[in-house]
């Protein structure tokens, strides 16, 4: 994030804008929809200015002359937009020495905030910015915005700062006040309202607020967040993580998806490497359960599918015990995902009817697996966490009758920006893991649809994209000790 987005209150402060042609003119106009008080700096004024001037005469003031330095004076807030980078310039260098807020039209690198595009209703304004650098895509947005927000969410809004002081009486929490609105914003009274019922949606919500149990109960959302890509959760998953009041995530979780939750949701990392767990898979389960009997929403992030080597379903047998509520969302499995953004099919009609999933995971150094079990060649193979183990995994197999020529591929970071597939034989495929140096989190695919990559590769990582896997990221109340 490049600039920290605010609302400024402005109303019967002081702003200053130089220049007055028609861009400046647009800018003193927003000021003074904001309330400011507008100081109209120019030598020659445009006639569209001369407009603005006769129809706010009580709280604009023309100021004939050239900018000065001395024509700050006390202001909060400057805007230039003359024709002149010069005069530009020194606006924004005075005012950055004074510490006034600047901005500089179409000059991002002189500014100190930026004005964004806005969608308003009523009380509800909606702010979309590119840093300056893609305003006709903002524009776009805007428009795009515009036609899915009616205007009763204004009306809504206001609504809502009328019953704000009774809700916030009415419950002792924070939590639970957020859960409040979170169902009447959901239900019947958000529908009148949209209809310009607003009697009946007050009624409605008022009654919603008689009828409210004061103390709201916790719950955890078990969801699965994908192999990495968040364009990959589901609508359940997102509209879940954004209600949370918690989010507790692991390694394999990316950073894009963790911050899809509210910012003021608090953060807990337990992140869980092969042979090392930060926190236990115990303290994780006991964590959960602590936080949703406190009254808390747990949104308890997995990467890929809970219920798939994601030890889902121990958690839920914790949660279950002390009788917490809790949600289970499936998510795309690091198999499906993975496998799909390589361009290789876990089944195919010509190569394999049927696909299993193991654990890639050793015990004591050895694989855990029963190799005579997998030596079906219609069969695809895939070895999760099985990156330390591939040597063992491609002799394993041989040992068990598979040809070493049978086709095979490693996924390292599937669908995101890093996302690396090396392909091989089960004769070639540690040695080329090894000469590449592939890391974690790796997928192992064996099998005859492995070849299918080198044909049906589609996904191109963008070398310049953010990492979506980057050092854990725990936050002031994510760590380590204040999980357990």
């Amino acid at each position: 994030m490049e600039h920290l987005p605010i609302y400024m209150q402005l109303h019967g402060r002081e702003a200053l804008v130089v220049g007055a042609g028609p861009v400046a003119t647009r800018k003193a106009a927003l000021l003074l929809e904001a309330g400011a008080r507008v100081r109209l700096r120019a030598p020659d004024y445009s006639d569209a200015a001369e407009r603005l001037l006769r129809a706010h005469p009580e709280s604009i003031t023309r100021e004939p002359g050239a900018y000065q330095t001395e024509c700050l004076g006390p202001v909060a807030v400057v805007i230039a937009a003359t024709d002149n980078e010069q005069v530009n310039r020194q606006v924004s260098e005075d005012c950055v020495a004074r510490s006034i807020p600047v901005n500089v039209a179409d000059q991002p690198e002189l500014c100190s905030f930026i004005l964004p595009a806005i969608v308003e209703r009523g009380p509800l304004t909606i702010a979309i910015g590119s840093g300056g650098r893609a305003p006709v895509l903002v524009r776009l947005l805007r428009a795009k915005i515009e036609s899915l927000i009616p205007a009763g969410y204004g009306r809504l809004a206001d609504l809502a700062g009328r019953l704000r002081d009774r809700v916030r009486a009415h419950f002792d929490s924070v939590n639970a006040r957020r859960a409040f609105w979170e169902r009447a914003f959901a239900g019947p009274a958000t529908e009148l309202a949209l209809a310009g019922r607003m009697d009946a949606a007050a009624e409605r919500l008022e009654q919603e607020l008689n009828e409210a149990d004061a103390a709201t109960p916790g719950e955890v959302y078990l969801i699965g967040a994908g192999p990495g890509d968040p364009d990959l959760l589901t609508f359940r998953a997102l509209r879940l993580l954004q209600q949370a009041d918690v989010v507790v995530y692991d390694r394999l979780v990316s950073s894009e998806v963790v911050n899809l939750a509210r910012r003021e949701a608090e953060r807990f990392y337990v992140g869980k490497e092969r042979d090392h767990h930060c926190v236990p898979q115990e303290a994780i389960s006991e964590l959960l359960s602590r936080l949703a009997r406190e009254g808390k929403r747990v949104a308890r992030l997995k990467g890929g599918d809970p219920f798939v080597f994601g030890r889902g379903g121990e958690e839920l047998d914790v949660l279950a015990r002390d009788g917490v509520a809790y949600q289970v969302v499936p998510g795309i499995t690091a198999a499906s995902g993975c496998a799909a953004y390589s361009g290789i099919p876990l089944t195919h009609r010509d190569h394999a009817q049927s696909v299993r999933f193991i654990t890639g995971h050793t015990r004591e150094g050895r694989l855990d697996v029963d190799w005579s079990q997998l030596t079906n060649t219609r069969e695809t193979l895939v070895f999760y966490m099985g990156r330390k183990g591939v040597g063992e995994i491609c002799r394993g197999l041989k040992g068990a009758g598979r040809a070493g020529r049978t086709p095979a591929a490693i996924i390292e970071n599937g669908t995101t920006a890093r996302q690396r597939v090396v392909t091989g034989t089960l004769d070639t495929l540690a040695a080329r893991a090894e000469r590449e140096q592939v890391g974690s989190p790796s997928l192992i695919v064996i099998g005859e649809v492995a070849a299918c990559h080198q044909r049906l590769a589609w996904f191109q990582p963008d070398a310049g994209a953010s990492t979506l896997f980057p050092q854990p990221m725990p936050g002031p109340q994510a760590t380590a000790a204040s999980a357990a």
